[in-house]
């Protein structure tokens, strides 16, 4: 009596094929985790490699807590996203020196004196 490869829906399964399979199914188990894709803030400047880099994006999150500190009911999106809102949280702020760059542009209008 021969055994005879096993069928399924008329398709013989070769080993091959099923070295494979559990092949990539044991490289999947194993694999690394995938990095967090969030993007890091401190005090207004992206974490990019352990390295403070000022970025519009961490700026602007900066901007919106020190509005909330304030007492201002905002949020970093509204900020990010409406320009002429970000200059109205910045002249409700007023010069805190803990946004003052990040407030530079949205408080300049027109041409500035020498």
């Amino acid at each position: 009596m021969t055994l005879s490869p096993q069928t399924h829906h008329g398709y013989q399964r070769t080993p091959i094929l099923s070295l494979a399979l559990a092949a990539a199914v044991a490289g999947l188990a194993f694999a690394p985790a995938p990095a967090e894709a969030r993007i890091k803030c401190v005090k207004g400047f992206q974490i990019v490699n352990g390295s403070p880099i000022a970025t519009p994006y961490c700026q602007d999150n900066l901007v919106a807590q020190v509005a909330r500190e304030h007492g201002m009911k905002v949020s970093e999106v509204e900020v990010r996203n409406n320009p002429n809102y970000k200059r109205h949280v910045c002249q409700f702020v007023g010069r805190d020196i803990r946004i003052y760059q990040a407030c530079i542009d949205a408080n300049s209008v027109g041409r500035r004196g020498f």
